[in-house]
């Protein structure tokens, strides 16, 4: 049979979620938590890495016989060549045509597993392949589970988000190490609540009726996986048939605070993702933060998110206290845990000027003890991130959004991809850069230099960046609703085209607004947007605020005999 070699797939992927590593963060609502009835899911691509990119798969009919060669991201070796499917949908980034949208976040798990099979299919391929095969969460469930049950599941423990017009699902898997395959448990987020998950696995009990389940049918591959009843709306949890007896013929189930314990007690996350320090103050502690955002009553699991396990545990998911609109969604991505104890904008480390950003490792030692910065939602290594929004009542092309930003999330611009557009703007195109190679025109590089010149005086700075930032999504969102349900795919490819041109011309403005005005530490006044001058031209003599008492006394305390008027 002649072999057709389909183009590299290229994945996203964020290492493992060590304290020193890279980590990633995503939010899922479901339609009764929104304000306007849409789904949506976010992810924060964090990794000091990782280039920001919109990648691109056109879809459409393969001829039969075609082979998917697939490789590994990390490695960019060879992983492994399976069938190409006859048929693809169009995916943008990480939604598809369909208006089904996927996200990721890694965490490992316990050993043996977190090194995945010998050979398989990697967890950023998986992702790719669910998007360019599946029309919404339930297909995506079943077909992943049929491909690492088939070709391997050569990865560690991820946590995944799935978002299509009806349903919001969160599925975690994790590799049975020598053994083939995967086991994995997927629970659906009920109706008007709001989950996340940020490097830590988070399912712990599930609902289990196994008496319900029936073998699917004669394919050597899934025969023996409980997926049947997926298709029926009201199952809203599913599984491999041997999440527990794997676990339990290895040793490692882990029960849910019950002496007496039976399967309905087993542990998911427990079992194959124990909580350390680590887990809690890197990773649950960043779903703590959208939780407490979005409802009251969140401080009493604030010493599990400060690390305390004995504490009181995060649920998988709460209800809002109120309707939460895109734009609040885009808001909760920029979270340095302000207002709560662990705030980086208020402790010295955040500096004369408020940065609440700390430069890596994130670990350090001071007289034989350990301390660490922490990891918040926004943090400065993001490559890219995005907020999809699947609105069921619109047709598909008009309805799938992937709202799409790169670099820090506080300081980046989330500007309206369509999901059938039929190419991708030149500012967010693969190939425009890298992280080793410039490019004038690539909106990473543009938006890194804007967020890192803000980090020499970051209080004030920040300000003017918000400004903008507020000012184009704002006026985003509002072309986007003046859409109508006929607008053609070559018309909303059009629009992105304009608003990331838009965008771009408004940051290149935002970025010269910087460098004028507050050049060597000074302050330049404004007047009707413009830096003002004297009658003849000359700049007005810029303001130079002192640094803090706090941070003056600091200074006197390590140099003050040298510096000391005399």
């Amino acid at each position: 049979m002649k072999r057709f070699i389909h183009a590299v797939l290229f994945i996203i992927v964020c290492l493992w979620p060590v304290l020193q590593g890279n980590a990633c963060t995503n939010f899922l609502l479901s339609r009764g938590a929104t304000a306007d009835g849409s789904t949506m899911i976010t992810y924060a691509a964090d990794s000091h890495t990782r280039y920001g990119q919109l990648r691109y798969h056109p879809g459409g009919a393969h001829p039969a016989g075609e082979i998917l060669s697939l490789y590994n991201y990390g490695s960019l070796k060879h992983q492994i060549d399976i069938p190409q499917a006859p048929f693809t949908y169009r995916v943008v980034g990480f939604i598809n045509e369909r208006q089904f949208a996927m996200g990721e976040t890694t965490w490992g798990g316990i050993e043996p597993l977190s090194k995945g099979n010998s050979e398989g299919i990697d967890y950023g391929n998986l992702i790719y392949l669910a998007l360019q095969r599946a029309g919404n969460c339930r297909e995506a469930i079943r077909i992943m589970a049929d491909l690492v049950a088939t070709y391997g599941y050569a990865d560690g423990g991820e946590s995944f988000s799935l978002c299509d017009p009806d349903e919001v699902w969160l599925f975690e898997i994790t590799s049975k190490g020598q053994e083939k395959g995967a086991v994995w448990v997927a629970r659906r987020v009920p109706e008007g609540y709001v989950s996340a998950h940020a490097n830590q696995a988070r399912i712990t009990t599930f609902p289990q009726e196994p008496a319900r389940w029936k073998k699917r049918g004669p394919h050597p591959a899934i025969s023996s996986l409980h997926l049947d009843y997926i298709n029926n709306p009201e199952v809203e949890c599913v599984y491999s048939h041997d999440v527990i007896s794997f676990a339990k013929k290895n040793g490692w189930a882990a029960y849910d605070g019950n002496a007496n314990h039976t399967d309905a007690d087993f542990s998911f996350a427990d079992t194959y993702n124990p909580l350390t320090f680590s887990g809690l103050r890197a990773c649950e502690a960043r779903v703590y933060a959208m939780f407490n955002r979005v409802a009251d009553g969140m401080k009493q699991y604030e010493a599990y998110a400060m690390g305390d396990p004995k504490a009181k545990r995060l649920p998988l998911w709460i209800q809002p206290d109120h309707k939460i609109s895109v734009h609040e969604v885009m808001e909760l991505m920029r979270d340095h845990f302000e207002g709560t104890p662990m705030d980086m904008t208020q402790d010295v480390g955040a500096g004369p000027f408020h940065c609440p950003y700390r430069w890596r490792p994130m670990e350090f030692e001071v007289d034989g003890k350990k301390y660490i910065h922490e990891r918040a939602i926004s943090t400065q290594q993001t490559g890219f991130s995005f907020v999809a929004q699947c609105r069921r009542w619109l047709p598909n092309p008009v309805g799938g959004i992937i709202w799409f930003g790169v670099d820090d999330t506080y300081s980046t611009c989330y500007c309206p991809m369509f999901c059938c557009i039929d190419s991708v703007p030149l500012c967010f195109r693969e190939g425009n850069g890298s992280m080793s190679q410039y490019s004038p025109t690539a909106a990473f590089w543009l938006f890194n230099r804007v967020s890192n010149f803000c980090y020499l005086r970051y209080d004030v700075m920040i300000q003017n960046v918000r400004t903008y930032q507020k000012s184009y999504e704002e006026n985003f969102i509002a072309t986007v609703n003046l859409l109508t349900d006929n607008a053609t795919p070559a018309e909303l490819t059009s629009l992105s085209h304009r608003l990331a041109k838009e965008m771009m011309d408004g940051w290149n403005m935002l970025d010269q607004l910087l460098l004028t005005r507050y050049i060597d530490g000074n302050i330049k006044y404004m007047k009707d947007n413009r830096i003002e001058t004297t009658p003849t031209g000359v700049v007005r003599f810029p303001q130079q605020p002192p640094y803090p008492d706090w941070f003056y006394r600091q200074i006197v305390d390590d140099h003050g005999d040298v510096l000391q008027v005399k």
